[in-house]
Order: C-alpha cells, then sequence, then structure tokens
C-alpha cells in the first residue's frame, strides 16, 4: 500500500500531465510544507505527521479565506476555498456525531476523567484516534461539556 506522501507525489504528477495549474501549485506547496517539517524535525515524516501538515493547512486557509471575506477580498477567499477542496481529499473520512460521542465515552472511562480538570488525558487518548477525522477545536468543546455534566 501506499503511503500518504508517495500518493501525495503522484497526484502531483497527475495533475503536471493533466496540466491543472491551481492543483499542482497547492499540491508543490503542501510537499514543501511537509519538506520543511521534515528538515526542522530531522527525519522522515509519517502518514500521521503528513495528516497533521494537510490538518494545519487546512486550518490556515479557512482562516485566511474568512479574512479575506471580512476584508472585503472574496476573489482571494474563493482561492483559499480552493485549495481547502486540493487538500481535503488527503484526510480519512469524517466521523459522524455518534461515532465521535461513543468515542469520548469510551475516552472518559478508559481515563477515569472526573471532571474538567481530567479535560487533558481525555484528549490526549483521543488524538490518535481522530486525527484528521473530526475538528479538534469541536471535539475539545464536546469533551469539555461531557465532563462539566
Amino acid at each position: 500500500m501506499m503511503s500518504l506522501r508517495e500518493q501525495i507525489q503522484e497526484d502531483m504528477k497527475a495533475a503536471m500531465r493533466a496540466r491543472e495549474t491551481e492543483r499542482l501549485g497547492t499540491i508543490r506547496m503542501l510537499l514543501a510544507a511537509i519538506k520543511q517539517r521534515e528538515v526542522d524535525e530531522r527525519r522522515e515524516q509519517s502518514d500521521t505527521d503528513v495528516l497533521a501538515v494537510v490538518e494545519k493547512l487546512i486550518k490556515q486557509r479557512k482562516e485566511s479565506a474568512r479574512q479575506f471575506r471580512d476584508g472585503g477580498r472574496p476573489e482571494l477567499a474563493d482561492k483559499e476555498d480552493a485549495e481547502i477542496v486540493f487538500l481535503q481529499p488527503y484526510l480519512p473520512a469524517a466521523l459522524s456525531e455518534a461515532e465521535i460521542d461513543a468515542l469520548i465515552g469510551s475516552a472518559i472511562s478508559d481515563s477515569a476523567a472526573q471532571g474538567p480538570r481530567d479535560m487533558g488525558k481525555v484528549l490526549g487518548l483521543l488524538r490518535p484516534q481522530v486525527q484528521g477525522r473530526v475538528d479538534m477545536a469541536v471535539l475539545s468543546e464536546k469533551v469539555k461539556t461531557r465532563l462539566n455534566t
């Protein structure tokens, strides 16, 4: 089976052949971000690490698009949204609300969490299971709500 990084490189080649300049630019930006992280950490990135890079880039693009819309620059916001569309396929399928709630419940019981001060333990257990499949801010808020009740 092909690693995520290899898949991204194959997609770059396909975008070159198809002359898809916007997609090619986005994929090159992604590969540059992965390479930069490899240089910074002095090690090859695993699929989990690559997922983290993809998530970070998507989060940056969403924030930029929001700021461009607030600033009256919809054409730049549309460009950011297009990059998100090109990055999205590298993330695994999103979890449903029921799946998220079930994972939170099992993490709370596994960690024997008693209240809000145990939130870090619960999130530590959940992070590897949900990486790339749910927005961590949403997950954090759900865990906080569950621990406060």
